[in-house]
């Protein structure tokens, strides 16, 4: 039962509550409890307080990663050690998340997926189960982190479509995604996204009544975050698989190494760092001959957007990586039947390679694309952005620019640098460097950087020519 006390606290209704935590929790030591609680640098409930939040809000269509602690400013949360297991206590948390006094049900299980991660990564990375020096190790601790969170299936054929895509993109484009997402969903796909609005709702909305209309059980609709990003992008609705991976590029890897195939939506420069990500994978020679299929698609009102998303990646990387991927426009039915297509290519290849279906081993991902990048303004100036690099090495650097300019947006952490030192500044090849800034400024042109009718956009980038 929950005990529930109602009220205002800071600029919105609240409620405080002691809960029963829903979908299994495993059992916690006194320890990970104390930590838990524990406020200092060393604990680990300011992760878990901004990670709570995140999911109390979920529908948030706020981009600010302050604005949610500024209208509830007296949030905590507390998790308690009883005899009986564990209860969780929340105090002036967001009125939303509850209907006649009880917590909303996926909202329950969702701070479960938040606990649970938190505390097992924590523990990991304190006891020194993960090895993170090496890639055979950084992909063992992705694995290990999934596996701990019960997402991987092995008795499952290869059906996950991840969905990358922008968190603020127009109503039509966001419409096309829920018609994408249906035509999935008629022929039985599953949906991972990256868990928040705009185009990471949008496929699993669609896919929802797609697969009630064929009477399918047992959906997965997952969502894969990490704490920078969480609270620009709290959960939608529609997830009921949840995981926090401790980075970006451990997120990253995670859809790659999970999905059986990737369709992009139109996006900004999150979605272009994501691109960016898988292309320097694909083009990395060790990687030649493995079916992953890829698919940019959106409405007819945004084919410009892929055309120029396809005139930069042929500038940067060479015309051959247009090999790896399709642009289907407008055509829904058509992008469902491509990517059913191609993850039966996928299957084919791991049946006769004998490989797992539900995580892919075989995929060699470079160090490079794996070592956490803090986007500092030093290193975002000591990118190597030219072209006599060899490609997946540049594709690497052209993701971290992207992923500092994503950090300069919506993370805290980045958007307090930013406050404090000025914009980022990226050098590099004048004709590179020219290409990106037509690119950006198309993005700010067309509100791809921050939710629509939020403040003005300040550039948080300088874009400069070596």
């Amino acid at each position: 039962m929950n005990e529930i006390h109602a009220g205002v606290a800071g600029k919105a209704a609240t409620v405080s509550a002691r809960i029963s935590p829903a979908g299994g929790l495993d059992i916690l030591s006194r320890n990970e409890v104390a930590r838990l609680r524990d406020a200092s640098g060393s604990g680990m409930h300011a992760l878990l307080r901004r990670c709570a939040l995140a999911v109390l809000t979920s529908g948030s269509m706020s981009d600010d990663p302050r604005s949610m602690f500024e209208q509830y400013p007296h949030f905590d949360i507390q998790v308690l050690q009883q005899d009986r297991g564990i209860k969780i206590e929340l105090t002036h948390a967001p009125a939303q998340a509850f209907v006649d006094g009880q917590i909303i049900r996926g909202i329950n299980e969702l701070l479960v997926a938040v606990v649970r991660d938190i505390v097992y990564v924590s523990t990991q990375l304190e006891q020194g189960g993960f090895d993170l020096d090496d890639t055979v190790g950084l992909t063992h601790a992705v694995f290990e982190i999934l596996r701990n969170a019960r997402i991987l299936k092995p008795q499952i054929d290869p059906n996950l479509v991840v969905c990358w895509g922008g968190h603020s993109i127009s109503r039509d484009e966001y419409e096309y995604t829920k018609q994408v997402g249906y035509q999935l969903g008629l022929r039985g796909m599953d949906i991972c996204t990256g868990c928040g609005p705009g185009a990471m709702k949008g496929p699993m909305k669609g896919a929802t009544i797609a697969h009630a209309k064929q009477r399918r059980r047992n959906n997965r609709y997952i969502g894969i975050t990490e704490p920078g990003i969480i609270a620009a992008e709290s959960p939608n609705p529609i997830v009921n698989q949840l995981v926090i991976m401790p980075d970006i590029e451990k997120r990253l890897e995670a859809f790659v190494r999970m999905g059986h195939g990737i369709i992009v939506f139109p996006g900004g420069v999150g979605t272009a760092e994501e691109i960016l990500y898988l292309l320097g994978i694909l083009l990395h020679p060790d990687n030649a001959g493995v079916p992953f299929p890829l698919i940019f698609t959106g409405p007819r009102q945004s084919a410009a957007y892929f055309e120029q998303i396809d005139r930069f990646l042929r500038l940067t990387l060479g015309e051959e990586v247009a090999q790896h991927y399709q642009i289907i426009v407008d055509d829904p039915a058509a992008v469902a039947r491509a990517m059913v297509k191609g993850v039966d290519k996928v299957r084919n290849h791991r049946l006769d390679n004998k490989d797992a279906f539900f995580f892919n081993w075989a995929l060699n991902i470079p160090f490079a694309f794996q070592v956490p990048f803090r986007p500092t303004h030093e290193a975002m100036r000591a990118l190597a952005i030219h072209r006599e690099r060899p490609r997946h090495e540049l594709a690497a650097d052209l993701r971290r620019a992207f992923s500092g300019i994503v950090a300069g947006n919506v993370k805290e952490e980045g958007v307090r640098a930013i406050e404090q030192h000025g914009p980022f500044d990226i050098d590099g090849e004048p004709d590179i460097m020219r290409s990106l800034d037509e690119l950006l400024q198309a993005f700010v042109a067309q509100h791809r950087m921050k939710l629509p009718g939020g403040t003005a956009y300040e550039p948080c980038y300088r874009v400069r020519a070596a």
